[in-house]
């Protein structure tokens, strides 16, 4: 039996959130209306929704050696997720994420990641033990191209459901890393990137799922920014609308749309259900400040209701 049901494979960080009204031009000043300091990073937050979600969640990541690491891996503790595998790299300071929030929803990250943040392939490859006890791998691929593929590959010779993240940018690996893949999760710019051009409406979202799923994915869920998520899987195809939910930021939204989808198929609930489920998620995170997920049942239901059907 698998000690975990999903390894996070992703990014660690200090997320700063502050909301203005507008943000100020050159040599202006603005006052925040509202601030919060959280653990964050891609791959904590979908390790967090994970965990809301009832599921047993483990963090492979890095961290610094300084007082905020601490912090970080003690709300994480708090959360539910196992961050035995996170390492605590010497000599480096914790990333940090600033998300500058306006009035109308649209943010802006000010990002200090330094490279010593990133995990390497030999930082995988040493945590491949906790990597082969979980149940599902999540590949963010906001990582270096040879950590995400070693993450790959140890799950997949392990059997276990492999599902990326983003956009693989390394064109010597990509092919491969897609191959790997059980699972292809990619927003509108990343879809962009990688059929060329991002899909502008539900058709052209599940075309480009469609060309995504020949390169090895078995289910494909591309965003169509602002309209919805077109999903393609053997067999069927859905496009799930947004819900109709005030968008206070829309910074996590992602993160809590893979960490239900995630949830989902390890249920091996019906994929038009896990689609839904995902969108929903996804929909719960929008209306409050910053990427921390706040997933309840009874959030998901709510916004199981708001979802327009076609």
């Amino acid at each position: 039996m698998a000690e975990l049901d999903a390894m996070v494979v992703g990014q660690v960080a200090r997320d700063l959130v502050l909301l203005v009204d507008e943000v100020p031009g050159p040599a202006g000043t603005a006052p925040a209306r509202r601030r919060r300091e959280l653990l964050g990073g891609k791959g904590a937050n979908q390790a967090v929704g994970l965990a809301q979600l009832g599921a047993r969640s483990g963090l492979l990541g890095v961290v610094g050696d300084d007082d905020v690491a601490e912090r970080l891996l003690a709300r994480a503790r708090a959360d539910g997720v196992d961050v035995r595998a996170v390492l605590r790299r010497t000599g480096t300071p914790t990333g940090l994420i600033l998300d500058l929030v306006d009035a109308h929803g649209r943010w802006r990250y000010v990002e200090d990641l330094p490279e010593p943040t990133l995990l390497t392939e030999a930082d995988v490859t040493g945590a491949a033990d906790a990597v082969r006890a979980a149940r599902a791998v999540l590949v963010q691929l906001q990582q270096p191209p040879a950590a995400a593929l070693a993450a790959a590959r140890i799950g997949r010779a392990a059997g276990r459901l492999v599902l990326l993240d983003g956009e693989p940018t390394d064109e010597e690996t990509a092919g491969e890393l897609l191959a790997l893949a059980d699972v292809l999760r990619a927003d509108g710019r990343e879809a962009g990137l990688l059929v060329g051009e991002p899909p502008k409406d539900a058709e052209a979202g599940l075309r480009a799922a469609r060309e995504l799923r020949d390169r090895g994915p078995a289910l494909v869920a591309v965003e169509v920014s602002g309209e919805g998520n077109a999903f393609v899987w053997p067999g069927g195809e859905l496009f799930v609308p947004l819900s109709e939910t005030p968008t206070v930021d829309t910074t996590g939204a992602g993160d809590a749309f893979v960490a239900a989808l995630t949830v989902g198929l390890l249920r091996d609930e019906p994929r038009e259900r896990v689609a839904r489920y995902a969108v929903a998620a996804a929909g719960a995170t929008v209306g409050h400040p910053g990427g921390r997920p706040a997933l309840t049942r009874e959030a998901i239901e709510e916004q199981l209701g708001r979802i327009p059907e076609r």
